[in-house]
């Protein structure tokens, strides 16, 4: 099952991703209102927009990236989804702070004049982009050898 060579799972692959880009937008966006407007830490916006984003990519990858895993009850698969979801939250949460460390370094020291948008919100949004990659490719493997084990 490589989706390098089998291009029905790179497919899966790819629609996996967009849906991924789709959760991302979402991520984004949530993370960005909430930061913006509730006065919320980064980090603590960051698990609220990473729920959102959960809920609408299990409900796009059950019914369009794996239409043929209904073999699974709805609530078992969304389990399954949901704990191989909060690992990748783990691994985001535990990696937000000390990479946001490092990138907001970074993004003071290129983004030290004015701009329209402020270094800290270059540096937060960085970070989460760096981490949804890191966990996109967790919660596909993950997904796809447990939650959908049930398609070919």
């Amino acid at each position: 099952m490589s989706i390098i060579v089998d291009k029905k799972e790179r497919t899966r692959f790819l629609k996996f991703a967009l849906v991924g880009t789709i959760g991302a937008i979402i991520d984004f966006g949530i993370f960005n209102l909430v930061v913006s407007f509730f006065s919320i830490k980064a980090v603590f916006a960051s698990i609220i927009s990473f729920i959102a984003a959960v809920i609408s990519n299990f409900l796009w990858n059950r019914f369009w990236t794996y239409p043929d895993s209904r073999n699974k009850a709805f609530t078992s698969q969304l389990t399954q989804f949901v704990v191989v979801s909060i690992v990748g939250l783990l691994i985001r949460a535990i990696s937000f702070i000390p990479l946001e460390t490092i990138i907001l370094d970074i993004t003071t020291k290129t983004f030290n004049t004015v701009t329209i948008i402020s270094p800290k919100t270059i540096g937060h949004n960085i970070t989460l982009a760096i981490l949804i990659i890191v966990v996109m490719f967790w919660n596909f493997f993950a997904n796809r050898y447990w939650t959908y084990n049930d398609v070919k």
